[in-house]
Order: C-alpha cells, then structure tokens, then sequence
C-alpha cells in the first residue's frame, strides 16, 4: 500500500504542509532552498521527547510540539523549515519508516520544534 492509498482511505481531511529544506549554511545562518508544498500529509500537535543528532557521537534530546507524516519522497532533512497549520518550525529529526514488507504505508515521520 503507498502512503497516498493509505491517506485516502484513512484519513478524511489530509494536511498540505510548506516545506524550505536546508541546503547549508552562510555567512549569516542557516540557507533554505524554494518552499515546497507536501501533501498529503498527516499533521499532529501533541509534545514528545525526540533524539536529535548533532555532529558529534553524542547527540541530544529535545522536546518535539508537532509532528507530520509525508510521502518518502519528500525533501526535508534535518534543520529545515516546515510551515504546518500557520506555524512555521524547525525541523528536528526525520525518520524515514519502512513497511519490511507488510502490507503498511512506507513514509517520513518528521519531528517539529
């Protein structure tokens, strides 16, 4: 099953979210690339506690308010900004999940500030 069977059989009223993924850094902060619109996607406002990698082995934790699930194919890596329902956040981390050969949905879980 693609995410996109899976959202339209499942989910009423799926989400389009704004995606600027992190091409780098310059000389004043962070650079985006163009935003992008992701749909369909499933966006849900709820804390939880996320492992964030950084550059050394030891990484930390953080606190995510927003998640969203989108298609494998989106672009988004770690440190872009994603506007979901008027908010726009930081990306924290991207876990890309797998279906093993289930009959499930494969697709990003992404974990906003």
């Amino acid at each position: 099953m693609t995410w996109e069977d899976f959202v339209r059989l499942h989910i009423p009223a799926p989400a389009t979210v704004t995606v600027e993924p992190l091409t780098g850094t310059g000389a004043y902060g962070p650079v985006y690339g163009p935003p992008n619109p992701v749909s369909p996607c499933v966006v849900e406002d709820s804390r939880r506690l996320v492992r964030v990698q950084t550059q050394d082995a030891a990484g930390h934790e953080a606190v995510s308010s927003t998640t969203v699930w989108a298609p494998l194919a989106t672009v988004c890596p770690a440190g872009s900004r994603v506007t979901a329902a008027g908010r726009t956040a930081r990306v924290l981390a991207v876990s890309r999940v797998e279906a093993h050969g289930l009959p499930l949905p494969e697709h990003l879980e992404i974990s906003l500030e």
